[in-house]
């Protein structure tokens, strides 16, 4: 007994140093320090960066060159004397032709490519690169609206422990009062040892509940840090007590039609839909021509210090693929086929968004209704207890069926509790479900 005064002790003097944390709270610490959090956003500004990269095909491409070579070969050294602007008449000698001697050339070349047209293949990768992006968008969605489910069912989970703690704190301080009860029906001469050893052995029983919740409570506490994204041991002091929740709007069909429109699974089915046709166009681009420029500025000299010839290039080019074995129109074909197959995936991926919520809902509607069933039984156990408490003292009852009803409002109280933390959770999961759960949804409230 002194022990559990001591943990309960050094556990208060820990929660009254730490101030309340209400659900709301606790949401927004954990989307500010979840690891998911972080990932998912790392991944969408990734995603961003491929736009840009896309982009970069509007854009000239321009490159600087810095080379240096050295050869005797005739052709090179004749080329080079002349883009270095150094060739002379006796360069004509037959000698110096056939067997020139060993010449540098230090090449510094700026260089500038543009497309000017490629029938829609940069504009259509360009948008595959922004469908990616709001896919990328709506998986950091998914994860925030995950990490707040998660701590929700942690949150009320660590509350659920707490109270569950406190119903065993009250069943051990029951069952001394229990067996205080039975020494003195004993010591009228109305029972015997018998029902004071039965006593003890449910006094044992009830401390290892309530030893089993104390390690229950430290396991959800840990487990809500967890979800927070904070060290596991960081004491917190709930306030947002373990009520049933209300929500506004719990109509099935409709929550069904926002879900379509909502839940990121189902917008990413739709955007993949786009991305697929996004490639069935790029890949129909690639039978046209393109068209697209070229400009080169370059200095030639032979030593790098030194002026040299300087000389420039421009050069406009269409290039069409004519032929290539039919792998054009193959690329076609699959990509058409991929188009279809995002389809079919977006109506399956549809389907089951809408029987996620009516399982959803299922579990909220028959935890709702537990509730109720639950309270009416720890009212009629508590009236069934005192009214066994009075006869038993009376000498009307025996103690088998004092403790068989202590048992069982400890067992309607721990139901009610684990009815409302279920129907708590489940409110979260159907706003879930439904793609609408955020920090200020009402199944936080």
């Amino acid at each position: 007994m002194r022990v559990t005064v001591g943990f309960f002790a050094a556990t208060l003097g820990r929660l009254l140093a730490q101030p309340a944390m209400s659900l709301s709270e606790a949401v927004q610490t954990g989307l500010q320090h979840h690891p998911a959090i972080h990932a998912t956003d790392a991944s969408h500004q990734a995603a961003r960066s491929r736009i840009d990269q896309a982009r970069a095909g509007f854009l000239p491409k321009v490159g600087y060159v810095e080379s240096y070579q050295r050869s005797n070969n005739p052709v090179f050294v004749f080329s080079s004397l002349l883009t270095q602007h150094q060739f002379t008449a006796q360069n004509f000698e037959l000698r110096l032709l056939n067997r020139p001697n060993a010449l540098n050339n230090f090449q510094s070349q700026l260089r500038a490519d543009q497309t000017l047209f490629d029938a829609g293949n940069t504009r259509a990768q360009l948008r595959s690169a922004e469908l990616g992006t709001n896919i990328a968008g709506e998986d950091e969605r998914r994860a925030r609206m995950d990490v707040v489910a998660g701590i929700a069912a942690a949150y009320f989970g660590a509350v659920l422990a707490k109270q569950r703690l406190a119903v065993a704190n009250d069943a051990v301080r029951a069952a001394e009062s229990d067996l205080t009860r039975a020494e003195n029906v004993r010591s009228a001469g109305m029972s015997t040892d018998a029902d004071v050893l039965s006593v003890r052995v449910h006094l044992a029983a009830m401390r290892e509940r309530e030893i089993e919740a104390r390690y229950t409570l430290e396991v959800a506490s840990a487990a809500l840090n967890d979800a927070l994204g904070l060290p596991l041991e960081t004491p917190h002091q709930l306030s947002t007590p373990l009520t049933g929740a209300k929500l506004q709007d719990t109509d099935v069909e409709t929550l069904t039609k926002v879900s379509i429109n909502e839940r990121p699974d189902a917008r990413q089915a739709a955007l993949g839909v786009r991305v697929a046709e996004t490639q069935s166009s790029a890949a129909r681009s690639a039978l046209f021509p393109r068209v697209s420029i070229h400009g080169a500025f370059e200095t030639d000299r032979q030593t790098f210090a030194t002026r040299g010839g300087a000389n420039w290039l421009f050069e406009a080019s269409l290039e069409w693929n004519l032929f290539n074995g039919f792998a054009d129109k193959a690329r076609q074909r699959e990509t058409a086929q991929l188009a279809q197959a995002a389809k079919a995936q977006q109506r399956r991926t549809e389907s089951n968004v809408q029987l996620e919520v009516r399982r959803a809902y299922a579990s909220f509607r028959g935890a709702a209704e537990r509730i109720e069933v639950a309270a009416a039984a720890v009212a009629q156990s508590e009236e069934t207890l005192r009214i066994t408490r009075n006869r038993y003292e009376a000498g009307l009852t025996t103690i088998t069926e004092l403790l068989r009803n202590e048992s069982a409002w400890l067992d309607t109280k721990t139901s009610h509790l684990e009815a409302v933390y279920d129907q708590r959770v489940a409110a979260a999961g159907l706003e879930l479900a439904a793609g609408t759960l955020s920090g200020d949804s009402d199944a936080l409230k």
